[in-house]
């Protein structure tokens, strides 16, 4: 077999192959044996008819259409690999010569893993975020674990910013209700603004038994399109105000959050968690820093069947939350008021830097043999088995060898970034 490759982008080739006699005789006799098997010959059972004799009644163009297409297939992947290229996709064959048993040419196109040459990887210069905790973060803290063992006092007066009240309400639009914008027996926290802006203001200095209406209009940005902008009134119907008195910061407080004996102890273990969190989220970011640098440093072709199968990704989430909400993906659109071509464009932007940051991991854990060993695999399973016990179905997917494939997969970048961030401190 005699290959030629042809440049036709970055990430795409035409390797033209060219087969002799040699190459084409496994390819005929494996196609007689294939073919002998549907012959029906006077003295023989169906697929017992030997090769010599079956050839006799088989058509010579049948015949040879069928090494042709054996040939092919057989030698096809191996022009590939030849000229160390790894074709995404199964090739496109066109035959462009074929004299029976003697020659067969044919080109073959395909993406391909492109070339990369990457950065090296201590040249890297990212810079590490702060994980220091500041007093007002553990404060925070604190006052939340306040609210939440806050005492609550049934009053008989008007409300006001800092009570609960328990409300009814309907929100219309153009006279109709619309969807999410009702509910009954709703705790409301006055001054927390999880409403738009004049909802919970609205309701300040109004006491129980009050039926009222707000004439509100939605944010410009809001996330819902119909909504957004749009002017709307809301009933609603004032049944309880709740007088909330946060819990004391006091030792009697931390003695009821876990095993603290002093208020003290308490604010220790907040910083400490927090201290925790913070140096996560800081070695996550360091780790999507340090690949994005060696992304813009390094040169990486990005075949364009890799950004349509990621751009598939993006959308298939997308349409999987939305239907958690009751919506499609046109809906999703609408509420953040883009085109499908517009979406389309920046989903391809994120998915380029994706299919860049995957092709540059795979070749640093290539290079320096970076591989999830068996046991780390099997240790990483039977953890899963232990969080997913209730769930028989989760369990048997486990089993499933391309699922622990995906697994070793997974483990292989986590220590291929693990790496990354060791070397570039070197």
């Amino acid at each position: 077999m005699k290959t030629t490759v042809k440049k036709l982008s970055d990430t795409k080739i035409e390797v033209h192959v060219v087969l002799d006699a040699k190459d084409l005789k496994p390819a005929r006799k494996l196609a007689l044996e294939r073919l002998a098997k549907e012959v029906k010959v006077e003295g023989f059972r169906k697929g017992k008819v030997p090769a010599d004799i079956a050839e006799k009644f088989i058509p010579e163009n049948d015949l040879n259409a069928e090494a042709v297409d054996i040939a092919v297939r057989t030698t096809v992947i191996k022009a590939f690999e030849d000229n160390n290229k790894s074709p995404l996709v199964i090739p496109q064959v066109n035959v462009t010569k074929y004299v029976p048993n003697e020659v067969v040419e044919y080109s073959a196109t395909a993406d391909i893993i492109p070339d990369v040459k990457l950065a090296d990887i201590k040249s890297l210069k990212v810079k590490e975020v702060e994980t220091k905790v500041t007093d007002a973060e553990v404060n925070e803290v604190l006052e939340n674990i306040s609210k939440s063992y806050a005492e609550k006092k049934v009053v008989k007066r008007a409300a006001k910013e800092g009570d609960e009240v328990i409300i009814d309400f309907t929100g219309k639009k153009d006279g109709v209700a619309f969807n999410g914008g009702s509910a009954k027996d709703y705790h409301l926290p006055l001054g927390s603004h999880s409403f738009i802006p004049g909802f919970e203001e609205g309701i300040v200095g109004h006491e129980v038994g009050d039926r009222f209406n707000l004439d509100l209009t939605f944010p410009k940005d809001y996330g819902m399109a119909d909504l957004a902008g749009a002017k709307t009134v809301f009933e609603v119907l004032l049944k309880q105000v709740n007088e909330v008195t946060p819990a004391k910061l006091d030792d009697e407080l931390a003695k009821k959050c876990g095993p603290f004996k002093t208020i003290a102890e308490l604010k220790k273990d907040i910083k400490s968690n927090l201290e925790m969190q913070n140096a996560h989220r800081a070695g996550e970011k360091y780790k999507d820093d340090l690949v994005e640098a060696l992304v813009e440093k390094s040169k990486i072709p990005a075949p364009e069947i890799l950004i349509k199968d990621q751009i598939r990704f993006i959308e298939d989430d997308i349409t999987r939350n939305a239907a958690s909400q009751g919506l499609s993906f046109d809906d999703y659109l609408k509420q953040t008021k883009q085109t499908r071509e517009d979406w389309e464009k920046e989903a391809a932007k994120v998915a380029e830097k994706r299919v860049k940051a995957s092709l540059a991991l795979q070749l640093v854990a290539r290079e320096h043999k970076i591989v999830a060993s068996d046991e780390v695999v099997e240790a990483k399973i039977a953890e899963l088995r232990e969080v997913y016990k209730k769930s028989p179905e989760a369990i048997k997917n486990l089993k499933d060898p391309n699922v622990k494939m995906d697994i070793k997969n997974r483990l292989t970048i986590e220590k291929t970034l693990d790496f990354i961030v060791k070397e570039s401190k070197k």
